[in-house]
């Protein structure tokens, strides 16, 4: 990482300030009970949304939320607060039920994430795994038929967007010499923790930028797929960490949560030329020098046999939707 340029736009550079209408249209937002996706949150509904869904796992923070927004924005009846918890692939498969009874689902943001040090395991995988990557996928894609008939029956464009980080370049992967990656991923004897969070963004770039280029050859209807950073910024994020040096450093250079939202929606508006894209300050950018190597290409391909095959595991018949 190019550190000047990172000094550069987490304290100078500033982010555009959403203005687009989104009338009538309905979005939903993982991981938007606190930080860039509450904040995003907000902004979707002040843009005029007609509704916008906070998927929160805990529905009491998650009302709060909703209060917040409603009090901000004097919208009410706008935001709805659905329960999600990313932890369990059924509750990621009800959220996704839900969802297919709307009237119409223009844009999914998931933002939804977790960084810790400790392994504890949720479902099949260490926790960071299921939630960053497994369940953020058998989410998106179970969700992507609802996308398509939205934008046949309304004439739009939809979008699924994937909040990813500048981190997935702190990491090549390392477990990628193994036979099985998600395997290695998952041995509490040989986990990395430190390397986790870094691991898990990674995975979301290599296997997003597989999806975008499956469904543009899928011959069906478009959804625009992108993937962001929103940069460093103030949020609930990392507080299971236990790392002085990064409160340190957030403290004194991390974007205010609302700034760090804005990647969010502009990724939830931008157009057809950010498919398969990673978004950085609101452009069109790099992603990491590995990711963009044969190394990176062989590690990309793994990556999505790998968790293809998992994701049909958890739910036959996934992979069609692609």
């Amino acid at each position: 990482m190019d550190f000047k340029k990172f000094l550069y736009e987490q304290l100078f550079l500033t982010l555009p300030y959403p203005t687009a209408d989104h009338s009538g249209q309905t979005i939903i937002v993982t991981g938007a009970n606190v930080g860039l996706g509450l904040e995003a949150a907000r902004h979707f509904t002040r843009l005029n949304a007609d509704k916008v869904v906070l998927g929160v796992r805990n529905l009491e923070k998650g009302e709060a939320a909703k209060k917040s927004i409603e009090e901000t924005t004097k919208r009410k009846g706008v935001v709805e607060v659905w329960q999600l918890d990313l932890t369990s692939y059924e509750s990621t498969k009800q959220f996704v039920k839900r969802a297919e009874s709307l009237k119409r689902l223009d844009t999914v943001v998931e933002n939804a994430g977790i960084a810790t040090r400790d392994y504890r395991v949720a479902e099949d995988n260490e926790a960071t795994i299921t939630t960053n990557v497994v369940s953020t996928y058998l989410l998106g894609l179970m969700i992507l038929p609802k996308l398509r008939e939205t934008g046949t029956n309304f004439n739009i464009t939809p979008r699924l967007v994937i909040v990813s980080s500048e981190v997935h370049a702190f990491t090549s992967l390392p477990e990628r010499s193994s036979a099985n990656i998600f395997k290695t991923l998952n041995d509490k004897e040989t986990a990395n923790m430190g390397d986790r969070y870094n691991v898990s963004k990674l995975l979301e770039v290599l296997y997003t930028r597989e999806l975008a280029a499956r469904t543009k050859e899928s011959g069906k209807p478009e959804v625009i797929i992108n993937y962001l950073n929103p940069g460093l910024c103030h949020s609930s994020l990392g507080r299971e960490l236990r790392n002085w040096a990064f409160y340190i450093i957030k403290a004194l250079l991390a974007r205010s949560t609302e700034s760090g939202s804005r990647t969010l929606v502009h990724a939830a508006e931008a157009g057809p030329e950010t498919h398969g894209q990673y978004l950085s300050n609101c452009c069109i950018s790099e992603p990491s020098a590995f990711v963009r190597s044969g190394e990176g290409a062989e590690a990309q391909k793994r990556v999505w046999n790998e968790l293809s095959q998992k994701l049909e595991r958890i739910q036959p018949g996934i992979m069609r939707n692609v």
